[in-house]
Protein backbone atom coordinates (compact mmCIF):
# COMPACT_ATOMS: atom_id res chain seq x y z
CA UNK A 1 0.00 0.00 0.00
CA UNK A 2 1.42 3.25 -0.91
CA UNK A 3 2.04 5.24 2.10
CA UNK A 4 2.57 9.66 2.24
CA UNK A 5 5.45 10.33 4.81
CA UNK A 6 5.91 14.14 3.93
CA UNK A 7 4.35 14.70 6.46
CA UNK A 8 2.70 18.04 4.46
CA UNK A 9 -0.56 17.59 4.94
CA UNK A 10 -2.33 17.71 8.48
CA UNK A 11 -5.60 17.28 10.09
CA UNK A 12 -7.01 16.85 13.09
CA UNK A 13 -9.39 13.52 13.27
CA UNK A 14 -12.07 15.73 14.90
CA UNK A 15 -12.60 17.27 11.81
CA UNK A 16 -12.93 13.89 10.03
CA UNK A 17 -15.75 13.49 12.28
CA UNK A 18 -17.36 16.50 11.70
CA UNK A 19 -17.07 16.63 8.17
CA UNK A 20 -18.02 12.48 7.44
CA UNK A 21 -21.40 12.86 9.43
CA UNK A 22 -21.82 15.89 7.28
CA UNK A 23 -21.37 13.39 4.47
CA UNK A 24 -23.24 10.20 5.85
CA UNK A 25 -26.25 12.62 7.20
CA UNK A 26 -26.52 13.59 3.15
CA UNK A 27 -27.30 9.83 2.59
CA UNK A 28 -28.98 8.73 5.38
CA UNK A 29 -31.59 10.70 7.48
CA UNK A 30 -31.91 8.28 10.16
CA UNK A 31 -28.24 9.64 11.61
CA UNK A 32 -28.55 11.75 14.80
CA UNK A 33 -26.30 13.79 16.43
CA UNK A 34 -25.67 14.45 20.07
CA UNK A 35 -23.63 16.90 21.80
CA UNK A 36 -22.92 18.04 25.43
CA UNK A 37 -22.30 21.47 24.98
CA UNK A 38 -19.03 20.99 22.39
CA UNK A 39 -20.05 21.04 19.43
CA UNK A 40 -17.13 23.72 18.10
CA UNK A 41 -14.91 21.71 19.95
CA UNK A 42 -15.53 17.96 18.56
CA UNK A 43 -16.89 19.43 15.11
CA UNK A 44 -20.42 18.59 15.21
CA UNK A 45 -21.31 21.75 14.73
CA UNK A 46 -20.67 21.41 10.93
CA UNK A 47 -23.41 18.76 11.14
CA UNK A 48 -25.58 20.78 13.24
CA UNK A 49 -25.12 23.71 10.26
CA UNK A 50 -26.24 21.05 7.53
CA UNK A 51 -28.77 19.38 9.53
CA UNK A 52 -29.89 21.61 12.12
CA UNK A 53 -33.40 19.46 12.91
CA UNK A 54 -30.73 16.29 13.43
CA UNK A 55 -28.44 17.80 15.37
CA UNK A 56 -29.55 17.62 19.80
CA UNK A 57 -27.34 19.75 22.15
CA UNK A 58 -27.88 17.89 25.28
CA UNK A 59 -26.46 20.74 27.50
CA UNK A 60 -23.32 19.49 29.78
CA UNK A 61 -24.90 16.41 31.12
CA UNK A 62 -23.11 13.81 29.11
CA UNK A 63 -24.32 10.55 31.28
CA UNK A 64 -28.24 12.22 29.82
CA UNK A 65 -26.96 12.70 26.56
CA UNK A 66 -26.06 8.38 26.22
CA UNK A 67 -29.43 8.21 27.85
CA UNK A 68 -31.38 9.90 24.94
CA UNK A 69 -28.86 8.24 22.44
CA UNK A 70 -30.30 4.83 23.96
CA UNK A 71 -34.08 6.20 23.22
CA UNK A 72 -33.17 7.58 19.96
CA UNK A 73 -31.58 3.70 18.84
CA UNK A 74 -34.70 2.36 20.29
CA UNK A 75 -37.11 4.49 17.25
CA UNK A 76 -34.72 3.07 14.84
CA UNK A 77 -32.55 6.29 14.84
CA UNK A 78 -28.42 5.97 14.47
CA UNK A 79 -27.36 8.36 17.57
CA UNK A 80 -23.70 9.30 17.05
CA UNK A 81 -23.02 10.86 21.15
CA UNK A 82 -20.31 12.76 20.93
CA UNK A 83 -17.78 14.98 23.20
CA UNK A 84 -14.64 14.19 24.81
CA UNK A 85 -12.61 11.14 25.69
CA UNK A 86 -12.85 11.86 29.85
CA UNK A 87 -17.08 12.84 29.70
CA UNK A 88 -17.87 10.03 27.01
CA UNK A 89 -15.71 7.02 28.28
CA UNK A 90 -15.66 8.48 31.83
CA UNK A 91 -17.93 10.59 33.05
CA UNK A 92 -20.97 8.73 31.14
CA UNK A 93 -19.56 4.58 31.99
CA UNK A 94 -22.66 3.75 33.39
CA UNK A 95 -24.89 5.10 31.34
CA UNK A 96 -22.58 3.70 27.86
CA UNK A 97 -22.51 -0.21 29.47
CA UNK A 98 -25.77 -0.37 30.95
CA UNK A 99 -28.30 1.55 28.71
CA UNK A 100 -25.81 1.67 25.38
CA UNK A 101 -24.00 -1.81 25.23
CA UNK A 102 -25.96 -4.01 27.94
CA UNK A 103 -29.07 -3.39 25.78
CA UNK A 104 -26.89 -4.28 22.60
CA UNK A 105 -28.03 -0.59 21.37
CA UNK A 106 -27.04 0.80 17.95
CA UNK A 107 -25.59 3.93 19.21
CA UNK A 108 -22.24 5.39 17.96
CA UNK A 109 -19.98 7.09 20.97
CA UNK A 110 -17.66 9.39 19.05
CA UNK A 111 -14.81 10.99 21.84
CA UNK A 112 -12.30 13.58 20.61
CA UNK A 113 -9.58 15.22 22.93
CA UNK A 114 -8.67 11.74 23.46
CA UNK A 115 -4.69 11.28 24.94
CA UNK A 116 -2.35 13.77 26.07
CA UNK A 117 -1.97 15.96 22.82
CA UNK A 118 -5.52 17.52 24.11
CA UNK A 119 -2.42 19.68 25.56
CA UNK A 120 -2.85 23.01 27.70
CA UNK A 121 -5.82 21.69 29.01
CA UNK A 122 -4.32 19.18 31.50
CA UNK A 123 -4.62 16.07 33.07
CA UNK A 124 -8.41 16.47 33.79
CA UNK A 125 -9.04 16.54 30.12
CA UNK A 126 -6.45 14.52 28.86
CA UNK A 127 -8.25 10.95 29.02
CA UNK A 128 -5.61 8.13 29.03
CA UNK A 129 -7.85 5.38 29.89
CA UNK A 130 -10.85 5.36 27.51
CA UNK A 131 -9.56 2.55 25.81
CA UNK A 132 -9.37 0.31 28.26
CA UNK A 133 -12.81 1.66 29.86
CA UNK A 134 -14.37 0.84 26.30
CA UNK A 135 -13.04 -2.08 25.87
CA UNK A 136 -13.49 -4.34 28.65
CA UNK A 137 -16.89 -3.52 28.01
CA UNK A 138 -18.73 -7.12 26.92
CA UNK A 139 -19.87 -6.61 22.97
CA UNK A 140 -18.15 -2.99 22.28
CA UNK A 141 -16.27 -2.40 19.73
CA UNK A 142 -13.32 0.07 20.08
CA UNK A 143 -12.19 2.09 16.75
CA UNK A 144 -8.93 4.50 16.89
CA UNK A 145 -8.21 5.55 13.56
CA UNK A 146 -4.52 6.81 12.86
CA UNK A 147 -5.14 9.93 10.08
CA UNK A 148 -7.92 11.83 8.17
CA UNK A 149 -8.40 9.20 5.44
CA UNK A 150 -8.70 6.66 8.38
CA UNK A 151 -11.12 8.44 10.22
CA UNK A 152 -13.46 9.23 7.68
CA UNK A 153 -13.50 5.35 6.30
CA UNK A 154 -14.02 4.58 10.44
CA UNK A 155 -17.27 6.95 11.00
CA UNK A 156 -18.59 5.63 7.95
CA UNK A 157 -17.85 1.66 8.70
CA UNK A 158 -19.14 2.36 12.22
CA UNK A 159 -22.90 3.30 10.82
CA UNK A 160 -23.05 0.74 8.83
CA UNK A 161 -22.05 -1.95 12.22
CA UNK A 162 -25.26 -2.91 13.53
CA UNK A 163 -24.30 -2.50 17.20
CA UNK A 164 -22.51 -0.15 19.82
CA UNK A 165 -19.01 1.64 18.81
CA UNK A 166 -16.65 3.92 20.04
CA UNK A 167 -14.28 6.20 18.39
CA UNK A 168 -11.09 7.30 19.65
CA UNK A 169 -10.29 10.85 17.95
CA UNK A 170 -7.63 13.63 18.20
CA UNK A 171 -7.37 17.33 19.05
CA UNK A 172 -3.83 17.63 17.63
CA UNK A 173 -3.28 18.05 14.03
CA UNK A 174 -1.73 15.09 12.24
CA UNK A 175 -0.46 13.98 9.39
CA UNK A 176 -2.38 12.18 6.57
CA UNK A 177 -0.80 8.78 5.39
CA UNK A 178 -3.20 7.40 3.37
CA UNK A 179 -4.36 7.94 -0.16
CA UNK A 180 -8.41 8.15 0.00
CA UNK A 181 -8.34 6.20 -3.97
CA UNK A 182 -7.02 2.70 -2.60
CA UNK A 183 -7.29 3.14 1.53
CA UNK A 184 -9.98 0.27 2.45
CA UNK A 185 -11.32 0.37 6.25
CA UNK A 186 -12.44 -3.37 7.71
CA UNK A 187 -13.42 -3.37 11.54
CA UNK A 188 -11.14 -6.03 13.22
CA UNK A 189 -8.51 -5.51 10.54
CA UNK A 190 -4.91 -4.54 10.69
CA UNK A 191 -2.80 -2.68 8.27
CA UNK A 192 0.58 -3.76 7.37
CA UNK A 193 2.17 -0.42 6.30
CA UNK A 194 5.78 -1.53 6.14
CA UNK A 195 7.35 -4.83 6.05
CA UNK A 196 10.95 -6.16 8.30
CA UNK A 197 12.51 -9.09 10.04
CA UNK A 198 13.85 -7.57 13.19
CA UNK A 199 10.84 -6.80 15.49
CA UNK A 200 7.11 -5.64 14.69
CA UNK A 201 5.92 -2.19 15.85
CA UNK A 202 2.18 -2.15 16.93
CA UNK A 203 0.67 1.14 16.84
CA UNK A 204 -2.47 2.98 17.05
CA UNK A 205 -4.27 6.56 16.55
CA UNK A 206 -1.67 9.11 16.33
CA UNK A 207 1.49 7.19 17.28
CA UNK A 208 0.99 5.74 13.78
CA UNK A 209 2.77 8.20 11.77
CA UNK A 210 5.36 8.72 14.85
CA UNK A 211 6.05 4.90 14.47
CA UNK A 212 6.60 5.16 11.23
CA UNK A 213 9.46 7.87 11.50
CA UNK A 214 10.76 5.99 13.97
CA UNK A 215 10.90 2.75 12.18
CA UNK A 216 13.11 5.23 9.40
CA UNK A 217 15.66 6.19 12.10
CA UNK A 218 15.91 2.49 12.88
CA UNK A 219 16.33 1.40 9.11
CA UNK A 220 19.03 3.56 8.96
CA UNK A 221 20.74 1.70 12.01
CA UNK A 222 20.73 -1.41 9.90
CA UNK A 223 17.60 -2.50 12.07
CA UNK A 224 14.39 -3.63 9.60
CA UNK A 225 11.35 -3.02 11.65
CA UNK A 226 7.98 -4.49 10.40
CA UNK A 227 5.03 -1.84 10.48
CA UNK A 228 1.20 -2.52 11.68
CA UNK A 229 -1.25 0.38 12.31
CA UNK A 230 -4.42 -1.10 14.60
CA UNK A 231 -7.27 1.21 14.12
CA UNK A 232 -9.50 -1.87 15.67
CA UNK A 233 -8.27 -2.14 19.11
CA UNK A 234 -11.35 -4.67 20.03
CA UNK A 235 -12.35 -6.66 17.86
CA UNK A 236 -8.00 -7.53 17.81
CA UNK A 237 -6.47 -8.72 14.58
CA UNK A 238 -4.59 -11.37 16.32
CA UNK A 239 -4.18 -13.71 13.04
CA UNK A 240 -1.87 -10.26 11.68
CA UNK A 241 0.20 -9.64 14.69
CA UNK A 242 0.73 -13.47 15.34
CA UNK A 243 2.15 -13.85 11.42
CA UNK A 244 4.12 -10.54 11.37
CA UNK A 245 5.67 -11.62 14.94
CA UNK A 246 6.49 -15.11 14.35
CA UNK A 247 8.66 -13.59 10.95
CA UNK A 248 9.79 -10.92 13.54
CA UNK A 249 10.24 -12.76 16.96
CA UNK A 250 9.35 -9.28 18.86
CA UNK A 251 6.89 -7.07 19.60
CA UNK A 252 6.76 -3.43 19.89
CA UNK A 253 3.22 -1.26 20.90
CA UNK A 254 3.07 2.12 20.49
CA UNK A 255 0.07 4.37 22.17
CA UNK A 256 -1.00 7.49 23.20
CA UNK A 257 -2.57 5.67 25.99
CA UNK A 258 -1.74 4.01 29.51
CA UNK A 259 0.10 1.18 29.36
CA UNK A 260 -2.44 -0.63 31.30
CA UNK A 261 -5.23 -2.10 29.83
CA UNK A 262 -4.92 -0.74 26.19
CA UNK A 263 -3.24 -1.65 23.07
CA UNK A 264 -0.36 -3.05 25.09
CA UNK A 265 -2.66 -5.21 27.15
CA UNK A 266 -4.66 -6.10 24.31
CA UNK A 267 -1.88 -7.13 21.85
CA UNK A 268 -0.34 -9.14 24.94
CA UNK A 269 -3.24 -10.99 26.11
CA UNK A 270 -3.87 -11.98 22.46
CA UNK A 271 -0.04 -12.44 21.60
CA UNK A 272 -0.13 -14.96 24.32
CA UNK A 273 -2.88 -16.98 23.02
CA UNK A 274 -1.07 -17.30 19.67
CA UNK A 275 2.31 -16.50 19.41
CA UNK A 276 3.94 -15.55 22.52
CA UNK A 277 6.81 -13.34 21.82
CA UNK A 278 8.78 -10.60 24.00
CA UNK A 279 7.03 -7.38 24.06
CA UNK A 280 7.73 -3.64 25.01
CA UNK A 281 4.93 -1.14 25.44
CA UNK A 282 5.33 2.17 24.94
CA UNK A 283 2.81 4.91 25.99
CA UNK A 284 2.03 6.27 29.15
CA UNK A 285 3.58 4.35 32.34
CA UNK A 286 0.67 4.77 35.29
CA UNK A 287 0.70 8.55 35.71
CA UNK A 288 -1.32 11.59 34.98
CA UNK A 289 -0.36 13.86 32.15
CA UNK A 290 -0.57 17.87 32.48
CA UNK A 291 -0.26 20.78 30.78
CA UNK A 292 1.63 21.87 27.85
CA UNK A 293 1.79 22.01 23.94
CA UNK A 294 0.61 18.88 22.61
CA UNK A 295 4.16 17.87 20.77
CA UNK A 296 5.92 19.12 23.93
CA UNK A 297 4.30 16.35 25.73
CA UNK A 298 4.39 14.45 22.94
CA UNK A 299 8.51 14.30 23.34
CA UNK A 300 8.35 14.66 27.06
CA UNK A 301 6.44 11.70 27.21
CA UNK A 302 8.77 10.28 24.36
CA UNK A 303 5.67 9.42 22.45
CA UNK A 304 7.81 11.30 19.27
CA UNK A 305 9.48 9.15 16.83
CA UNK A 306 12.51 10.68 18.56
CA UNK A 307 11.33 8.94 21.70
CA UNK A 308 9.85 5.64 20.15
CA UNK A 309 13.40 5.57 18.23
CA UNK A 310 15.26 6.02 21.25
CA UNK A 311 13.38 3.14 23.63
CA UNK A 312 13.18 1.01 20.90
CA UNK A 313 17.14 0.77 20.66
CA UNK A 314 17.61 0.88 24.54
CA UNK A 315 15.26 -2.28 24.68
CA UNK A 316 17.25 -3.99 21.64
Amino acid sequence: MKIDLSGTTKIATRDSYGNALVELGKEHQDLVVLDADLAGATKTGVFKKAFPDRHIDCGIAEANMMGIAAGLATCGKVPFASSFAMFAAGRAYEQVRNSIVHSELNVKVAATHAGITVGEDGATHQCLEDLALMRVIPGMVVLSPADDVEARAAVKAAYEYQGPVYIRLGRLAVPVIYDPAEYRFEIGKGVLLKEGTDLTIIATGVEVYESLMAAQKLEEEGIHAEVINLPTIKPLDVELLAKSVSKTGKAVTVEEHSLIGGLYGAVCEGLARTAPVKVLGIGIHDTFGHSGAAKALLHEYRLDAEGIFGQIKEWL
